[in-house]
């Protein structure tokens, strides 16, 4: 069963959604990281995500703060493009990172196939450059309405593996998977098959990633905080540098 949201709110207007949103309203997490030892954070590449709410981004600052690579979310659904796209996106590619796009993935607005379609036409492509990252799949607690889009589990993951087909089609890349255990547990089944193809990108707000959804053994990336400097969501590589240029070239 689902889990309940952390308050009763009104649900935001469609496409404001963002990289989280789901994370914060369901999982009842506080969104402010346990205190990580010096030693654990040397494995790991300091990374941001943003999207429309963080309007124009202080890419210098962050890359000053030692912010290595970001990813801009693009789209939503198959109607809404992020206006601040492009400088976010063109943003952290001038002060030297490493970047990519997301999508807000909403399915009960359209096909997994169309919405790849939608994310790869506006935004969400890919390029063997060195320096773009491959298209992320956020999928998580739906903040319109029901948790799992009205889906059945089998439903979800006939829709996400037609998201991820299309977008792989299209662009030569498997595409990551954002998403939080919980939410995969509830509303995939606790479906194991994507975990030797797609990267996975967990969203835990603590001081420890945690059991990771069915299928994955390892994360690429983690998101472990909305309450960073700078800007709010933060995240974690789980490699070097040198491992994050090696990612985005495939």
């Amino acid at each position: 069963m689902a889990a309940a949201p952390a308050a009763t709110e009104p649900a935001p207007a469609r496409g404001n959604a963002y990289m989280g949103i789901g994370v914060m309203a369901h999982e009842r997490t506080s969104g402010t990281p346990e205190a990580i030892p010096p030693d654990t954070r040397a494995v790991w590449t300091e990374g941001v995500d943003v999207s429309s709410h963080q309007r124009d981004v202080a890419w210098s600052t962050l890359w000053s703060s030692g912010t290595r690579w970001a990813y801009t979310k693009a789209t939503e659904g198959t109607s809404y493009q992020n206006p601040y796209f492009a400088q976010q996106y063109g943003g952290a590619y001038g002060v030297g990172m490493v970047r990519g796009a997301y999508h807000f993935a909403t399915p009960d607005s359209g096909s997994g196939t169309a919405q790849a379609d939608y994310f790869v036409d506006h935004g969400g492509g890919w390029s063997g450059d060195g320096r773009t990252l491959p298209g992320v799949l956020d999928i998580e607690w739906n903040p319109y309405g029901a948790a799992c889009y009205g889906k059945s589990t089998s439903g979800m993951v006939t829709w996400i593996r037609d998201f991820l087909n299309r977008y792989k089609a299209r662009t030569g890349r498997a595409a990551v998977i954002y998403t939080s255990t919980s939410w995969w547990t509830d509303c995939t089944g606790g479906y194991g098959g994507f975990g030797t193809t797609n990267p996975l990108w967990v969203a835990r707000y603590a001081s420890s990633v945690g059991a990771l959804p069915a299928g994955w053994s390892q994360y690429t990336m983690w998101q472990y905080t909305s309450s960073g400097a700078t800007v709010g969501d933060h995240d974690r590589f789980n490699g070097s540098p040198d491992a994050v240029r090696e990612f985005a070239v495939g």
